[in-house]
C-alpha cells in the first residue's frame, strides 16, 4: 500500500516522497490508520520494520493543526541514542509543518540542561525522552504535562528489562487522564502485557513478525574456541574488503575495548562504543561510523536497538548473546528496509546451548560454517538432541557433511 492511501497529510506525503518512500511496511500500514482513528495500540515489529514511522507519520498528522506552543506529544525510549534518532526524524519529517521538538537524555552539559529545562516550560510540540532524565526534570517541578494528548513508549521491552518500569509508573502519573496512548515493543512478553494492561485503554493489537530476523539477512556461525576469535574476526575484514560498515558487538564493555584496540593495532579503522564514553565521544564515533569514516564499529547491547545506520553490510556477534531475543535485535542491525546484509556468530564450546536456543526461538538451524584451516580446528557442535530438546545432557555432533548443511559452503556465495 503507498502512503498516499492511508489519508495522512499532503506536507507529510512530501517529506516521505522527498525521502525517498513511496510503500508503507507492513506496521506501517496497520499502524497508521489506527493511530489517525484515534485508538489506544500496542505493537509488537522487530527491529527495522518502519515501526518509527508508523507512530511519528500518524502523530505529525494529527498535531498539525493543534495550537502551536503547547507540548501535546511526549514519546519515552530506553537510550539517549533513540531519543536522538526520534528527534532527528522528527525534525527532518515535520520542518514544513513547523512542529518543534527536542530530546532529553543524560550526559549533556548545562547548556543542555538550560535547552531542556526552557523546551519543558515554554513548549515543544513533541518531546522525546530518557526516563531518568525526564524524571530528573520532574522532580524540579517545573514541568508541565497537563497539554499531552499522546503518549508513546517505543521499546517498551528493553526500557522494562533495564529496569525503568517505576520511572514508567511516575512519568505517567504527572499525565492528563484522558489521553491516546501507543506502545510499540519488539516482544511480546507478560511483562509487556501487564504494563500494556495499566496504561492502554481497550487498545488495538499488532503482531508484526515476532523475534523473526530479516529475511534479507544471511545468518551463519563459525564454531571457534576463544583464543582464534581475533583472529578470525580480522580474517572476515580483511577478506571482505566491499564490506564499509562492519558491526560487532560483545557481551560486555571491556570485551569492545580490548577488541577494539586488537582491530586497531591490525590497522583496521576500528572503535569501541559502550556506556563507558561520555555522549559527546559517543555521537563522534556514531558519527564517524554513519559516514564511513569509521569502518569498524565495536559495541554493547546497548547499540542493538534503536540506532538507525542504514547499510551496514555485516554484523558480527563475537559472543552469544544471553537472550535469544538479543540476537534478533542485534542481526537486525543489518538487512534493513528490505536491503540485504551478513550475520555471523562466533559460538564457543560454553555458548552452544544459548546458540541452540536462538535457533528454537527463531526456528531454523544457522548453518555451521567450518573454520579455514590456517586456524586449525574449532569445538565440535553440540546440542540438545531432537528426542529431548528440554536437557542439555544428550547432544549430536555437528558434521560438515551432514545433508543439512550441504545447501551452502560458504555464507560469501550468497554475495553473489
Amino acid at each position: 500500500m503507498e502512503f498516499s492511501e492511508l489519508g495522512i497529510h499532503d506536507d507529510l506525503l512530501d517529506a516521505i516522497d522527498y525521502m525517498g518512500f513511496k510503500e508503507a511496511t507492513p506496521i506501517q500500514e496497520q499502524a497508521i490508520p489506527i493511530i489517525l482513528d484515534g485508538h489506544d495500540l500496542i505493537a509488537c515489529a522487530q527491529t527495522g520494520t518502519g515501526k518509527t514511522a508508523a507512530f511519528l507519520l500518524p502523530i505529525l498528522d494529527l498535531i498539525a493543526d493543534l495550537p502551536g506552543g503547547e507540548t501535546s506529544t511526549l514519546i519515552v525510549v530506553p537510550t539517549r541514542e533513540l531519543a536522538m534518532q526520534i528527534d532527528q526524524q522528527v525534525q527532518g519529517i515535520g520542518y514544513t509543518m513547523g512542529i518543534q521538538s527536542i530530546a532529553l537524555y543524560g550526559g549533556g552539559d548545562g547548556d543542555n540542561w538550560g535547552q531542556q529545562k526552557t523546551a519543558l516550560t515554554q513548549g515543544a510540540d513533541i518531546i522525546v525522552a530518557t526516563p531518568g532524565k525526564l524524571i530528573s526534570h520532574l522532580n524540579l517541578g517545573y514541568v508541565k504535562f497537563d497539554t499531552i494528548k499522546f503518549l508513546i513508549l517505543d521499546e517498551a521491552d528493553r526500557m522494562l528489562d533495564i529496569g525503568f518500569y517505576d520511572d514508567i509508573v511516575k512519568i505517567i502519573s504527572y499525565l492528563p487522564k484522558e489521553r491516546q496512548n501507543l506502545m510499540f515493543s519488539a516482544t511480546m512478553a507478560p511483562k509487556i502485557r501487564a504494563l500494556a494492561s495499566q496504561v492502554l485503554t481497550d487498545p488495538k493489537t499488532i503482531n508484526i513478525a515476532m523475534s523473526k530476523p530479516a529475511e534479507g539477512v544471511l545468518q551463519a556461525a563459525y564454531l571457534i574456541y576463544n583464543k582464534q576469535k581475533n583472529d578470525l574476526v580480522a580474517h572476515l575484514i580483511s577478506d571482505n574488503p566491499e564490506y564499509n560498515s562492519i558491526l560487532i558487538f560483545c557481551s560486555t564493555k571491556r570485551a569492545t575495548t580490548e577488541l577494539a584496540r586488537a582491530l586497531q593495532r591490525k590497522k583496521f579503522p576500528a572503535e569501541a562504543i559502550s556506556s563507558d564514553l561520555e555522549q559527546s565521544e559517543r555521537e563522534n564515533v556514531l558519527l564517524g561510523f554513519r559516514s564511513k569514516r569509521i569502518r569498524i564499529l565495536v559495541a554493547t547491547d546497548v547499540m542493538s536497538r534503536g540506532i538507525d545506520i542504514k547499510d551496514i553490510n555485516l554484523v558480527i556477534n563475537y559472543d552469544v548473546p544471553n537472550d535469544a531475543e538479543d540476537y534478533v535485535h542485534r542481526v537486525g542491525r543489518t538487512a534493513r528496509a528490505s536491503t540485504t546484509g551478513v550475520a555471523l556468530t562466533l559460538v564457543n564450546e560454553d555458548d552452544m546451548y544459548k546458540f541452540h536456543q536462538i535457533e528454537q526461538l527463531i526456528e531454523r538451524e544457522v548453518f555451521k560454517i567450518p573454520l579455514p584451516e590456517k586456524f586449525g580446528e574449532g569445538p565440535e557442535w553440540k546440542a540438545p538432541s531432537k528426542k529431548n530438546k528440554s536437557t542439555r545432557g544428550k547432544f549430536h555432533k555437528y558434521k560438515p557433511g551432514n545433508a543439512q548443511h550441504k545447501h551452502r559452503s560458504s555464507y560469501k556465495k550468497k554475495k553473489s
